[in-house]
């Protein structure tokens, strides 16, 4: 038996002296109600309404009864009132700072069709570590290798000019007796972890470049600039590329990618975004899913 359902019917019906009134009030057809009081009365072994008069009056028992009813219905109410404001408490979530507004409003319209409130904390991979270990967030997209990561996102670089469809190769940055400039390749703060940065300096190795030309910028705003200012180049994804009005080229002969996976306090928030909202914060963190995304 619903016990709730069955005294919000007594309270209605009592209050009202008519199983008509206190039906409709309850929102339940009459014969509903009736066999809800007629179940509680069988629950608690005593009538509650004398059924000899043609009005609904409440025997001695319903009386004492009414109250204690009233208090269950009300308390029954304010919990179903505090879960609903509950579950419209935002979920924190640390997000890369190189997130698209657009995609993360987007991501924000589809967690709330789903009863979900985000509420966006833009972070440095060590930062949104740190949020989430402090519990200031409850959930993070964090840096990971991409063999351990939800979502991949290649990287390449970027440059004001129009290099052609093939893919960069580093050793044209190589210095040379007869090039007196030396061209940087910029890493962003976003891609300063081991796996990416360590990556690059090895490739640079490699391609006989000298150390400093791969350089960890101070901001995304600083290496963007001195990419449009100079002849450097920008370490990035197709998707940054677009929106810094930049031509984006894949590196030749090797793979470097951001990787993201998502951590929270509870399973339950970590399957939301994995699951429920996974598409949207793959296009939020910028991997290439559709023709928009590359320039």
């Amino acid at each position: 038996m619903d016990l709730v359902g069955a005294c919000r019917v007594f309270v209605y019906v009592g209050e009202r002296g008519s199983f008509t009134l206190g039906a409709a009030a309850a929102r339940v057809p009459q014969s509903v109600a009736s066999r809800r009081i007629a179940a509680l009365e069988e629950h608690f072994g005593a009538q509650l309404f004398d059924r000899s008069t043609r009005r609904a009056a409440l025997t001695p028992f319903g009386h004492d009864m009414l109250a204690s009813a009233k208090r269950l219905v009300r308390l029954a109410e304010a919990l179903e009132h505090d879960a609903e404001q509950a579950k419209l408490r935002p979920l924190g979530l640390a997000v890369p700072e190189t997130c698209s507004l657009r995609h993360l409003a987007m991501l924000d319209a589809a967690a709330r069709t789903r009863n979900t409130v985000l509420d966006f904390r833009s972070a440095g991979p060590a930062e949104r570590a740190e949020l989430l270990r402090s519990h200031e967030v409850r959930t993070a997209l964090l840096a990971v290798p991409p063999a351990d990561a939800d979502w991949t996102v290649p990287l390449g670089v970027a440059s004001p000019t129009d290099g052609g469809p093939e893919p960069f190769h580093l050793e044209t940055l190589r210095p040379g007796r007869t090039r007196r400039s030396m061209p940087r390749l910029w890493i962003q703060p976003e891609d300063d972890v081991p796996h990416i940065r360590d990556r690059l300096e090895q490739l640079g190795h490699r391609a006989a470049l000298v150390p400093a030309q791969i350089s960890v910028a101070a901001s995304l705003i600083a290496a963007a600039s001195e990419t449009m200012r100079t002849g450097d180049l920008l370490l990035c994804s197709a998707a940054q590329a677009n929106e810094l009005g930049l031509r984006w080229r894949g590196l030749a002969g090797a793979t470097v990618a951001r990787g993201y996976s998502v951590s929270a306090v509870t399973g339950d928030d970590a399957r939301r975004l994995r699951v429920d909202l996974g598409e949207h914060v793959a296009r939020a963190v910028g991997t290439a899913t559709d023709g928009e995304e590359r320039p």
